[in-house]
């Protein structure tokens, strides 16, 4: 599944496919035609399925849309979840477990669907609190302590409050911040790379450690070459913050504008709001400088977005197949004001209150 399965194709992966996406109610999974081909509806099923996860819509299920649809089989109960280090569950379950420690008060993180080490410390300290065995393997007996508190509790998400005072200690100016550039492989990653290089130089002046995920010239056998490599390397470092910097080129070119992205279920729900104040202020300094369209701020579960630990943000500065925007992206000038910008909000978001 290498180049992902595409509308026209056939198989059995296909088939599979169509069978997990009919679990979830999104197509049928007995046709007249042949269930193991890519047809129109499947193309629909599929797009719906993306654009309700998050991630990005282009109908093909590629590895990443392929793992979703794993972790979209799981309902809490189906199995026994457990913290496994260096191989983490993932998956609806346990979505709906950290939201429901959260609802009780034990602070398990964002609801992610990432089983790590603060749901595991969230679901032992749960397990003592109603007398269940601490061991931090949510089975069986868990599950009915679940079943009978979680009815007659209302209110609250401790994950919420974590985030906000995650952010009150970031608060504390930008001297000393680690911050993760992120200038992805996208159409032109030379040009991100070009901004990101500026948007150090302004933040190291200030006294920020800043790190890049790449050198000028990528490596293919770079350890940081995909969102989930890049992910880790920010966990790894423990770093503050993070900005991912991208451009675009589709076949129209009408597309054009600025858009940033924060950690966030599309649906409602499950997000990162320090993240979501950090697009914000990265959104509002780049439009006070820059005649870009402003796209506004949306919530994606990307990996990058979703498996960071500290505020991450995603900024696609614009389209290179619009004429206006390539302009301007190709200018020193106006690099230089988009990293005035993107240095301005990352001062003002660690500033002190």
């Amino acid at each position: 599944m290498t180049g992902g399965l595409r509308r026209g194709d056939e198989g059995a992966a296909v088939a599979e496919v169509r069978a997990r996406l009919a679990q979830l109610a999104l197509c049928n999974d007995i046709i007249e035609s042949d269930p193991a081909l890519f047809d129109d509806e499947l193309d629909r099923a599929v797009r719906t399925f993306q654009q309700e996860r998050g991630i990005t819509v282009d109908g093909i299920v590629g590895p990443h849309t392929f793992r979703r649809l794993e972790e979209a089989r799981w309902q809490l109960g189906d199995r026994v979840l457990s913290y496994v280090p260096g191989h983490l569950m993932a998956g609806d379950d346990v979505t709906e477990l950290q939201r429901r420690l959260n609802q009780l008060g034990f602070a398990a993180g964002r609801a992610d669907g990432l089983f790590g080490v603060q749901t595991d410390a969230a679901l032992r300290e749960f397990q003592k609190g109603v007398g269940v065995g601490a061991d931090g393997t949510c089975g069986p007996e868990t599950f009915r302590a679940f079943d009978r508190l979680v009815r007659t509790i209302s209110g609250g998400n401790a994950a919420t409050l974590r985030d906000h005072v995650t952010v009150t200690e970031l608060q504390t100016g930008v001297a000393d911040k680690v911050i993760v550039l992120d200038p992805g492989d996208t159409v032109d990653p030379d040009l991100c790379h070009a901004i990101a290089v500026r948007v150090e130089g302004r933040l190291a002046a200030l006294g920020t450690q800043v790190l890049l995920t790449r050198p000028a010239q990528r490596d293919p056998a770079s350890p940081h070459g995909d969102d989930l490599s890049r992910a880790q390397f920010a966990n790894d470092i423990g770093a503050d913050l993070v900005l991912s910097l991208h451009v675009d080129r589709v076949a129209s070119s009408r597309p054009n504008g600025l858009v940033t992205f924060y950690f966030g279920d599309p649906r409602g729900g499950a997000h990162s709001a320090s993240g979501r104040l950090l697009a914000e202020r990265v959104q509002a300094e780049l439009n006070a400088r820059t005649d870009l369209l402003d796209c506004q701020t949306h919530p994606r579960t990307w990996d990058l977005l979703r498996m960071t630990r500290m505020p991450a943000v995603r900024v696609e500065l614009g389209y290179l197949s619009n004429e206006g925007d390539a302009r301007r992206l190709t200018s020193a000038a106006f690099q230089d004001v988009v990293a005035e910008g993107l240095a301005a909000a990352v001062t003002g978001f660690c500033a002190p209150r």
